[in-house]
């Protein structure tokens, strides 16, 4: 079972009353007690005994549930066996006093360990007590008087089986959900961040070349470019910190202009959509993502002339002239878009171009 605050866990603070809940069977040997015409004392000895093993039961289900579920699993085996112990004494003395009638103790015998140990201690602890139980009780008063209640105490040992069973299931298909959720998210952040770092860095590069380049032959271009870097780095340091905080949006306006600047700086002419409008907003965060990559590989990888970006409501086509797709395995930035497409019910192809370079397209 899974550990949790025992303030907050339901299960820690009410789940004592499910087996609390069978103690209205000794309601039938305190009838048979009451309706005897035995003394007073033999009346009130074996009621208080009956008292006594139900507080003890309360008790230490209350003691174990909780100890399990904060998961303090030893602890609740200890606390556990000795309430079981203290039980099985109880029982004993009642079976003295008031015959087969005691065997109704048996289904909260049974059922017992099954909240506080584990599964293989939880089999041999109640079948041994069961089997002791039907041994020793058809020696002392036969079969008929005990054996409705060994029925009963296989119902109830086998309801508490399966309530610990769904609750353990329901438990680990939570944390197994929980995992997944994680897994995602931390993909989510570092395939932002791949595209993120991978763009402005990609700029950064190309403006700083552009400066050195510059810098004996016309130095205050060089100076302008410098700056450019220097807020391009302050962006990126931001989109960073944006991105692994879950507060970065992609913009799809921004990043056409920034494509035109990517574009520019590294000498490609680019041929770029003036509205975006038409893409659908349930869209634009997706094609901007897209983008953006896709800009960046061109940049760093095509040595092309010409870049196109096309747009439609639903579409996005980036094409280029330069040297084409190659043989290589495709990169950890496409296949992160297209995981990213993907999640947004559209699919990704990329391929040859009709002016020898590379096209991808995203239909959504």
């Amino acid at each position: 079972m899974r550990a949790a605050d025992p303030r907050q866990d339901a299960w820690a603070r009410w789940g004592w009353i499910f087996g609390g809940i069978w103690l209205f069977f000794f309601l039938f040997p305190l009838v048979e007690i009451w309706t005897s015409d035995r003394t007073l004392v033999w009346q009130l000895v074996p009621t208080a005994v009956i008292v006594a093993f139900a507080a003890v039961y309360v008790a230490t289900l209350r003691s174990t549930v909780s100890r399990v579920s904060d998961g303090r699993h030893r602890s609740a085996a200890r606390r556990g066996l000795l309430g079981l112990g203290v039980l099985l004494v109880l029982a004993l003395m009642l079976a003295l006093m008031i015959g087969s009638n005691a065997m109704t103790a048996l289904p909260f015998l049974v059922s017992m360990p099954v909240f506080f140990l584990p599964w293989r201690a939880v089999w041999t602890t109640s079948l041994g007590v069961l089997g002791v139980a039907v041994v020793g009780s058809t020696w002392a008063w036969g079969f008929w008087p005990s054996s409705m209640l060994w029925g009963i105490s296989v119902l109830v040992l086998g309801i508490s089986v399966l309530s610990r069973y769904l609750e353990e299931h329901q438990e680990s298909a939570a944390e197994t959900k929980g995992q997944l959720a994680l897994t995602e998210e931390r993909e989510r952040v570092a395939r932002d961040v791949h595209d993120v770092l991978g763009h402005s860095l990609t700029v950064v590069t190309i403006k700083a070349e552009l400066a050195q380049r510059l810098v004996d032959v016309d130095p205050e271009r060089a100076k302008q470019e410098m700056a450019q870097v220097q807020d391009l780095s302050r962006q990126a340091l931001a989109e960073i910190r944006a991105t692994v905080g879950g507060l970065r949006i992609a913009r799809l306006a921004d990043e056409v202009e920034a494509a035109r600047v990517a574009l520019t700086g590294a000498g490609i002419e680019g041929v770029l959509p003036p509205d975006v409008s038409t893409v659908d907003p349930r869209h634009r965060i997706t094609v901007a993502w897209v983008l953006r990559e896709a800009v960046t590989n061109v940049v760093r990888h095509s040595r092309a002339h010409t870049c196109v970006v096309e747009l439609g409501e639903s579409w996005l086509r980036v094409s280029d002239d330069g040297r084409g797709l190659g043989d290589g395995p495709e990169g950890n930035g496409v296949r992160g878009l297209r995981e990213r497409v993907e999640q947004a019910g559209g699919s990704l192809s990329l391929g040859p171009s009709s002016e020898g370079g590379t096209v991808l397209e995203v239909k959504l």
